[in-house]
């Protein structure tokens, strides 16, 4: 299966977007999310953790650069690595335990932990249009391939 893409047409239909997408995911899987500034990766991570069980408030990680969420015992980690210096950092962050457990990855700004960060499942990029976003999903493996099936199917109804 190749890239897909869909239109949001505002933030509240790119929340609802992330929570078709948390329906689909499984427990550890790792999502790229890319974008410019404002075009709404966190926007679309805040409708993903609130569909998973998350009722508090949802922040992009930028200064804490990682942000762990327990939900009805499904781990899930948002990380922001657009202020990371060196992608070795990703080490003191605990990137090895976190991809030693079951545990589901959403990595804003990936291209800043190249080379230390794990290739993506599925790789979400945000693009401006008009007044709404595009998002095109990009599967990188087997599962990212499985989880486009799962969100195609899931959007068509």
């Amino acid at each position: 299966m190749t890239a897909s893409a869909v239109h949001v047409p505002d933030a509240e239909a790119q929340e609802a977007f992330g929570a078709r997408l948390a329906a689909v995911l499984p427990p550890k899987a790792i999502v790229y999310l890319e974008g410019d500034l404002g075009a709404g990766k966190t926007t679309l991570v805040r409708g993903l953790l609130r569909e998973l069980g998350h009722s508090g408030p949802v922040r992009s990680p930028t200064y804490t650069l990682v942000e762990p969420y327990d939900l009805d015992g499904r781990r899930c980690a948002h990380l922001d690595l657009y202020r990371l210096g060196d992608p070795e950092e990703l080490e003191y962050l605990g990137l090895r335990d976190l991809l030693a457990e079951e545990t589901l990855l959403l990595v804003e700004w990936p291209e800043r932990g190249e080379g230390v960060l794990p290739p993506p499942d599925l790789h979400l990029r945000i693009e401006y249009a008009d007044s709404g976003r595009d998002i095109t999903l990009d599967p990188a493996t087997e599962l990212g391939r499985e989880i486009q099936r799962k969100l195609a199917a899931a959007i068509l109804r």
